[in-house]
């Protein structure tokens, strides 16, 4: 089985081409800067659902993609 991401520059291409992360979500009640920017960098939600994740198209157009993805599928 191989996923495709959706390219909008190179058309659909083997996830292996890709390096991704969680758009990350820092709670309102963190008003430290460096606890925001520990959250922001460390935790994640790994929630069942649709997620936000950024793609860096590393072995081709090396731009930067934005993308939902549903867990539980």
């Amino acid at each position: 089985m191989n996923i495709l991401i959706p390219c909008p520059h190179c058309g659909p291409r083997p996830v292996q081409e890709f390096i991704h992360g969680e758009v990350p979500v820092v709670p309102e009640s963190i008003t430290d800067e460096e606890e925001r920017d520990l959250d922001r960098a460390f935790m994640r939600d790994n929630r069942e659902g649709v997620i936000t994740e950024r793609w860096f198209h590393t072995f081709g157009c090396r731009r930067w993609l934005t993308i939902q993805r549903d867990t539980r599928h």
